[in-house]
């Protein structure tokens, strides 16, 4: 805090502000670039920006960014086609056992993902995949972890359908935690792409 304090001489900052400087500061693609070696190995070291203009616009929008990443089960899914084949959709139709993103050929095409055999979405935005945590798309992580997988190990079976039904009351969770999913990955790359340059 003093040291922030101190390279923005007028500026009234509490510990809050800086938290969400932080946040908006490793959000920046220019920061992950430029510090790419450094934190593949240590900790982040969080430099001071040249202006108070642009230590605010960082904290603003690491406040927005944080607001999106921990409110995501409650952003509006976004409206992607869900193709039935005509069919009237029952709970039980919702259940999910591997999700499959399309093809083109051989290509991948990830504009749609086959939910289960019942259900496919289409229209999804190949923006929504600039969104990335720990080196792979947000989507993919959903489509990896909202599924039926049994531990070779244990075997122990982890059911995403258990949870959709029996803690979130909701047989689509799935299905719409996806949807939430692109619309958290195309408002945050809206927001990193609004950074400022890194003037340090």
């Amino acid at each position: 805090m003093a040291h922030f304090l101190s390279a923005y001489p007028g500026e009234t900052i509490s510990k809050e502000d800086l938290f969400y400087y932080v946040y908006g500061l490793l959000h920046s693609p220019e920061y992950r670039e430029r510090y790419a070696d450094n934190l593949s190995k240590e900790l982040p070291r969080i430099p001071c920006v040249k202006t108070a203009a642009d230590f605010w616009v960082f904290s603003k929008a690491g406040r927005e960014l944080a607001e999106l990443h921990l409110n995501y089960e409650t952003v509006a899914p976004y409206p992607v086609k869900i193709d039935s084949g005509g069919a009237t959709l029952t709970d039980a139709d919702y259940r999910v056992d591997k999700m499959k993103y399309g093809k083109n050929g051989k290509e991948k095409d990830l504009t749609t993902l086959h939910y289960n055999v019942k259900v496919t979405l289409t229209g999804i935005p190949l923006e929504a995949y600039d969104y990335i945590v720990n080196g792979k798309p947000a989507l993919d992580w959903v489509v990896e972890r909202q599924c039926v997988k049994t531990d070779k190990d244990s075997g122990i079976v982890n059911d995403a359908n258990d949870w959709a039904v029996d803690t979130m009351n909701n047989p689509r969770y799935p299905l719409e935690l996806f949807m939430r999913v692109i619309t958290v990955s195309l408002e945050t790359m809206k927001i990193v792409k609004g950074l400022p340059v890194l003037g340090i």
